[in-house]
């Protein structure tokens, strides 16, 4: 597809078909279309936290925060010797910001961006795009802050993409195609809130709600 063709609706609508785009690299212009025969997925009601990452969320000084640098976050995503986010998908996502579908987590250390993750909100589907970490353990409470958000704001629906080790040693899980369109279309039959009202949980909560899956060492 032509990249001035490809619209923040026309990738909204590729979302909820379970397609997602991707490049080569920063500097490769052409944008792919991924739908992968397994697919990774992150259940909301089994997220796992080590007890060193319970510690970390509990009695850090770090401050996390939603959608107040989204830019940020993505740049920062992208900031690595690979990369899959290129211009055009970098100005994709803001404009998906922009209108509300697209969201961050951020993780601060003082006044300096630390850590973070972002992702795009259809339904009661949340499809995580991408996290970064610029000190020990800040996309996991990045990640941590992000699940708690999702469940109190009634997603069903965790899409990871694909499945790493460090999303395997969190809970995610790897499932075929065919569960994971089922899953997809209930969850695209609903209405959740990545800013529920009132929300604004203490470390504990956030802590506690993690912990509510396998807690390991």
């Amino acid at each position: 597809m032509p990249l001035n063709a490809i619209t923040p609706d026309i990738l909204l609508r590729a979302y909820a078909a379970g397609i997602f785009p991707m490049a080569e690299g920063r500097d490769d212009p052409e944008i792919h279309w991924i739908d992968p025969r397994r697919r990774g997925i992150l259940p909301l009601d089994g997220f796992h936290i080590s007890r060193s990452l319970r510690r970390r969320i509990l009695r850090s000084p770090w401050r996390v925060t939603a959608d107040t640098d989204f830019a940020a976050t993505v740049r920062a995503c992208a900031d690595r010797a690979e990369t899959w986010i290129n211009a055009t998908i970098f100005t994709l996502y803001v404009d998906l910001h922009r209108s509300g579908h697209a969201h961050s987590i951020e993780v601060w250390e003082d006044n300096e961006l630390i850590g973070g993750a972002y992702g795009v909100a259809i339904g009661r589907a949340f499809f995580g795009e991408s996290m970064f970490s610029r000190r020990t353990d800040a996309s996991k409470v990045a990640l941590a802050h992000t699940v708690h958000r999702l469940n109190q704001g009634g997603f069903t629906l965790f899409d990871t993409q694909f499945l790493t080790p460090h999303l395997a040693s969190l809970g995610g899980l790897e499932i075929p195609r065919g569960d994971y369109r089922r899953r997809l279309a209930h969850a695209l039959d609903g209405q959740a809130r990545f800013h529920p009202a009132g929300y604004s949980p203490a470390p504990s909560d956030v802590a506690s709600s993690a912990a509510s899956g396998a807690v390991s060492g």
